[in-house]
């Protein structure tokens, strides 16, 4: 018996935090084995599209599953739309959005109708679903601006994690010569390493506010006999080497407002694999991973590098505490604060919206105290990363989307089988003679 068509839209291909995240669905979809599953690639801003690899059997059967045109011969039976809200579109017969939400406690009005379009949405931290949940807009009349009603959510929503691949993602002391020799350029044995893109914002507003990790850094360790290093795993929206000498201006521009004997920042900037980023995170000269962003949707960078079993540094708000806690990684706090005009392009941003800023002070005497005082912090981090290789698994994530997926996907007509009845052999019959009479000729 044919299973229900499932067809999945999302930006499989990008080297994109949505592009990993569609990735690992299409495996639990596949894994699940209950849908004809088919995709349609779309693209994701400027990010490259070259995520695939056909010799990998992690990507193979995804690549199997890529369509050609976005047509089908028929309306499918379920429609996954991985993107942002407001570009949902319920083509399916049943329709499910998955989002990553934003960092801030504000969406636009368009990503809550792109919402209501479909019939199940799915995001992947409890803030993302309280901060659409209580999301609400008045709706006025354009003329008369009298109040025609609200605008809210009607659908339901589900928090689904992001699953890792713990034959990927895991402790490991095995790396590639390659990797060994380029790690031979960083001079310090301890290194903070930060993971995460530098996106558009004045000094203090982009939105991992790596600006100001990095100037903290600096001014934390500057003067000092012994200090550590920084690693910036980070890029804009591509690895274009325009792209990477705007980072290093960024880098230099910080570096020239703070006086005084610095410490060494290196900047990894390219196209790595799955596998090649745990090397990084699992390398002897990485000690501690940092990120005080002003807010995730889930912080999917902060979940692998927690597997290492390496202290973790964090904002202490948004997406990633629903695997970070305060006993076993290093929580920052700060204050919530108006979201800047320049953090966000026009058609994202709402007036209202607020994120969070660490307080670089207690950033600073956290990254002094980890440097010095290493193996205080050392034991509760790998008690971290063994509970979160068990409980934030690519196979915990199957299996929470098949629960979901089985509560709310209808049952759909079957295809009826047309049972004829069994027909017999007819053997041969004797045929009558018919004796007819002798005519006379007249």
């Amino acid at each position: 018996m044919s299973k229900p068509v499932l067809l999945v839209t999302a930006p499989v291909a990008t080297r994109s935090g949505y592009g990993a995240h569609a990735r690992d669905i299409v495996r639990s979809l596949i894994e699940l084995d209950k849908y004809d599953v088919k995709i349609w690639n779309v693209r994701w801003g400027t990010t490259p599209m070259n995520a695939l690899d056909a010799s990998s059997t992690r990507d193979k059967p995804i690549i199997d599953r890529l369509l050609k045109t976005p047509q089908l011969p028929d309306q499918p039976d379920i429609h996954i739309h991985i993107v942002v809200p407001n570009e949902f579109s319920p083509i399916g017969k049943f329709n499910i959005g998955i989002t990553a939400g934003l960092e801030c406690t504000v969406a636009p009005p368009d990503w809550l109708q792109g919402l209501n379009k479909m019939d199940l949405n799915i995001v992947p931290s409890t803030f993302v679903s309280d901060t659409f949940k209580n999301l609400s807009f008045d709706i006025k009349d354009e003329k008369t601006q009298q109040l025609k009603g609200v605008l809210k959510l009607e659908k339901p929503m589900e928090v689904l994690f992001e699953g890792i691949d713990n034959t990927v993602y895991k402790k490991t002391k095995e790396f590639s010569k390659q990797f060994i020799d380029e790690m031979k350029n960083v001079k310090e044995t301890f290194n903070f390493l930060y993971v995460g893109h530098w996106l558009q914002g004045k000094m203090g507003e982009d939105r991992k506010d790596t600006g100001m990790l990095v100037k903290v850094f600096l001014e934390t360790f500057k003067n000092q006999k012994n200090k550590p290093g920084l690693i910036l795993k980070t890029s804009g929206a591509g690895f274009s080497v325009l792209d990477r000498e705007h980072i290093l201006k960024k880098i230099n521009n910080i570096k020239k407002s703070v006086k005084g004997d610095l410490p060494n920042i290196y900047l990894l900037h390219g196209d790595l694999y799955d596998e090649e980023i745990n090397e990084l995170y699992n390398h002897p000269r990485i000690k501690a991973h940092i990120n005080i962003t002003h807010g995730e949707g889930f912080g999917r960078p902060l979940l692998e590098a927690s597997i290492s079993g390496k202290p973790v540094i964090a904002s202490s708000w948004s997406g990633h505490l629903d695997f970070l806690n305060s006993k076993q990684s290093v929580l920052v706090t700060g204050k919530i604060g108006d979201v800047p005009k320049s953090s966000f392009p026009d058609n994202m941003r709402v007036d209202g919206a607020q994120w969070f800023t660490a307080d670089y002070q207690q950033v600073s005497a956290y990254m002094k105290d980890v440097f010095k005082d290493y193996k205080k912090y050392t034991m509760n981090a790998t008690k971290l990363g063994k509970v979160n290789q068990s409980l934030f698994s690519l196979k915990k994530m199957t299996e929470e989307l098949g629960k979901i997926l089985d509560k709310y996907i209808p049952e759909f007509p079957k295809e009826v089988e047309l049972k004829l009845p069994k027909l017999k052999k007819v053997g041969e019959q004797t045929i009558p003679k018919i004796n007819l009479p002798k005519l006379k000729r007249v």
